[in-house]
């Protein structure tokens, strides 16, 4: 027993002391496995989940590594039941594995026949399966890979899918290190993925996932269909490919709103692949229009739940996930799981910071105190409404426009949810505002004059959330959000993390108002972040505006 950090308990908390010499060392070793749930000043508290254990698991990490790390740190006695629930929850993973028979095709294989007996009484499960040709082993109906790998996990019994992958149609891709050269992180994170042949690659935003996406089909060597949030995105996936790949612009193809082109790398958006005509998916024989022999999911946290669905059909093909959290607001984290795959490679932004590849940053909460009279239609608004009403307060619009004034010389984002709201401030400080109804050229000039340093500031909703690269943004306003979601925290804060030319750290103001819903969404919006080790400073409004 030390006088460490962590206080671990049998219902599967863990509670960090943030104030402790070791505390950061602590944070990064149990980041691997469990997951943060509250981050308040002092104490922080994790949770450990089946899931996170088998992410763990898969990752490459074992029960005694796991366990290691609690006793290393924990300040008393580890509770004995734990340690032996921990390790029996993570050697339920791979007790079933699905393989691939020379005869039989698709298999399901156990060396615990109790294991096989208990999961083919599952009611979903039954009907997937086949002959069963010995007690270890039970055929699988082709078509139910994906189907299977969901209901297992549902039961508890997460299979580790060793059945292969088709090879795909052969197409020559290579990267082209000229003038730049692939880091080390990303080396690894590709052969992480290529080795468990399918799963997802966690990293910052602005560590260069698109060099990952772009290695990894450097050793698949075949057509590949990549899947973005929208076309802006799309935009930049084909000229980072063609920077850094020897793909020529006839093999690259737009499948969006505007463009139908099939080409052996295709990059096609979530919207056009879940638009329905008539009641039915119009595009998803793109999925068979070609042998894929990859299928890149970027921004896999947002992936729509129809996608899940298509997913489920093709997991013959190697599938790679990026994404700079694994979070997801809908509790789906587990379909990512079974059907993208497993976490291959996970790296804290704290570390890639320290290496110097993503910028330092600042992160402030500005306090806002409504009006009287805000304060009593707040009081008296419908529940639905509330939130809004606070996070559009014209309070805010002044503390905005006073931060903006106050970085005129930075190349400052203002970011919201509501467009009434950043209409004004587009209009209040004389520039324009990116929103979906934006057309695509004109967001590519507006995006490409920001980057040059020609406009210093623009308002943005939530288009620019993702995907978006502008490396010289070093200050973010952000106005008001998506509810209570941390992984839209995270993309916003992602948008100035990107390094800068004269090694600049980011600044991120995040506007709240003070005693109401918009507190408590900040709250849990700031977990995330909270566990990658970015501490928000408390400040009040008043400071902001007597600056000026």
């Amino acid at each position: 027993m030390s006088d460490g950090p962590l206080i671990v308990q049998s219902d599967k908390t863990l509670l960090l002391d943030i104030d402790h010499i070791l505390s950061d060392e602590c944070r990064r070793a149990i980041a691997a496995f469990a997951e943060l749930e509250k981050s308040p000043e002092h104490i922080h508290t994790y949770r450990l989940t089946p899931l996170g254990l088998w992410n763990a698991r898969a990752a490459g990490h074992d029960a005694e590594q796991v366990i290691d790390v609690l006793l290393k740190y924990s300040r008393f006695a580890v509770p004995h039941s734990l340690l032996v629930d921990i390790a029996e929850t993570m050697s339920r993973y791979g007790r079933l594995r699905l393989e691939a028979h020379p005869v039989h095709g698709l298999i399901l294989v156990s060396n615990d026949p109790a294991v096989l007996k208990e999961v083919t009484r599952g009611k979903k499960v039954a009907p997937m399966l086949g002959l069963q040709l010995d007690e270890e082993t039970i055929v699988v109906h082709p078509g139910q890979r994906g189907f299977l790998k969901q209901a297992l996990l549902k039961l508890g019994w997460p299979a580790e899918d060793f059945a292969g992958y088709v090879d795909g149609e052969h197409h020559e891709i290579a990267l082209r290190q000229d003038g730049w050269q692939i880091r080390k992180y990303q080396e690894l994170a590709a052969e992480g993925f290529w080795h468990g042949g399918s799963g997802v690659v966690v990293l910052p935003c602005g560590a260069g996932k698109t060099i990952v996406g772009a290695a990894a089909m450097a050793h698949a060597k075949a057509t590949t269909l990549i899947l973005v949030t929208n076309t802006v995105a799309a935009r930049q996936w084909r000229d980072e490919l063609l920077r850094r790949t020897d793909l020529n612009e006839d093999d690259i193809g737009e499948y969006s709103g505007s463009k139908k082109e099939i080409r052996p790398v295709t990059i096609a958006t979530y919207q056009v692949m879940t638009t329905k005509k008539k009641g039915v998916y119009a595009h998803l024989d793109l999925f068979d229009a070609i042998d894929w022999g990859l299928i890149i999911y970027d921004e896999v946290h947002l992936l729509p739940a129809p996608i899940f669905r298509f997913t489920a059909d093709i997991q013959s093909r190697r599938r790679l996930g990026l994404t700079a959290t694994l979070v997801r607001e809908d509790g789906m984290e587990g379909e990512v799981f079974s059907l993208i795959g497993p976490k291959r490679f996970d790296v804290p932004w704290k570390e890639i910071e320290a290496q110097g590849y993503i910028a330092p940053a600042d992160c402030v909460e500005v306090r806002v105190t409504l009006t009287d009279a805000e304060r009593l239609n707040y009081a008296t608004a419908e529940q639905e409404d509330r939130y809004k009403f606070c996070a559009t307060t014209q309070t805010k619009k002044a503390v905005a426009i006073a931060l903006a004034k106050q970085h005129a010389n930075d190349q400052v984002l203002v970011i919201g949810q509501y467009l009434e709201q950043l209409d004004e401030l587009g209009a209040a400080l004389g520039v324009p505002v990116i929103k979906g109804a934006t057309p695509i050229k004109e967001r590519e000039v507006l995006f490409a004059q920001f980057r040059s340093g020609e406009l210093k500031c623009l308002v943005v909703s939530k288009v620019a959330n993702f995907s978006i690269d502008l490396p010289e943004a070093s200050i973010a306003i952000q106005v008001s959000g998506t509810f209570g979601s941390r992984q839209e925290e995270a993309q916003r804060l992602g948008r100035v993390l990107r390094p800068k030319a004269d090694g600049r750290g980011a600044r991120f103001y995040s506007l709240v108002a003070r005693d109401t819903i918009d507190q408590d969404f900040a709250q849990n919006r700031q977990r995330f972040l909270a566990e990658q080790g970015y501490a928000y400073r408390i400040i009040d409004a008043d400071e902001v505006l007597n600056k000026n």
